[in-house]
């Protein structure tokens, strides 16, 4: 393992991989830093997916390297909160399944309930939450599960506009409170330039990186910066 490699949370070098003989992925390099929020955009269906589940070990890669350090919790697009849990018990799961005790689950996660802003609902069940809600304690349940390295395949995704909007402004406080290394995929320009440090955009199957973009602070609150950068993206997508 080289120093550079060391320095990094995710590491992937010449990564490829193959469906049925043809190419899904084709020499993919990305690195994701400590403390970086780092978005993977590009068509659908192009392979985003399959870099997350070769990164979780769920699928095998065909050529190239994978360097993981640290622990990583996976979020889905949907909630998949449990109906018949209440909602502190569906955020303590992950420790319970760890072996720890669920009296010593629920001590475990119940302060984490005031920085999600989900205090006072730890006895609710997810039938009583709204959309936005839910994938809040689907947000909470993924940083207990490590809150190390977070991969977030479109968190977004199935909210309505409104709730999405809510959302990203408030993952956007609540990440400043989280020590968490983060890996995001979507297909919303607008959500990766609001949230990242650095967006790969990836090509149509087999998806290749065609661009790698620094997101400053500027680049997010200046309209012309932003619209100026939004236009770059679209223009590599279509």
């Amino acid at each position: 393992m080289s120093s550079y490699q060391q320095k990094n949370k995710i590491f992937l070098k010449n990564l490829d991989k193959f469906y049925l003989g043809e190419p899904i992925l084709k020499d993919i390099n990305i690195v994701l830093n400590k403390g970086e929020l780092v978005s993977i955009v590009g068509p659908s269906g192009c392979g985003k997916s399959t870099i997350f589940n070769i990164i979780s070990g769920i699928e095998e890669k065909d050529n190239g390297e994978v360097y993981v350090n640290g622990h990583l919790g996976y979020m889905y697009q949907k909630d998949l909160l449990l109906p018949y849990k209440t909602i502190i018990d569906n955020v303590s799961l992950p420790l319970v399944l760890s072996g720890m005790s669920k009296v010593k689950a629920r001590q475990e996660v119940e302060n984490y309930f005031d920085i999600f802003d989900l205090k006072g609902y730890e006895l609710s069940y997810p039938r009583q939450l709204s959309g936005g809600m839910k994938q809040r304690a689907n947000f909470l349940r993924t940083y207990v599960c490590s809150r190390d390295i977070m991969l977030l395949d479109e968190p977004f995704g199935a909210l309505d506009s409104i709730t999405k909007a809510s959302l990203i402004d408030w993952f956007s406080g609540v990440r400043k409170k989280m020590n968490s290394t983060i890996l995001l995929i979507t297909h919303d320009i607008d959500e990766a330039i609001s949230l990242s440090d650095r967006i790969y955009v990836l090509s149509t199957k087999p998806a290749m990186v065609k661009k790698e973009f620094t997101v400053d602070e500027i680049s997010k609150n200046n309209p012309e910066k932003r619209a100026s950068l939004k236009s770059e993206i679209l223009s590599l997508l279509t």
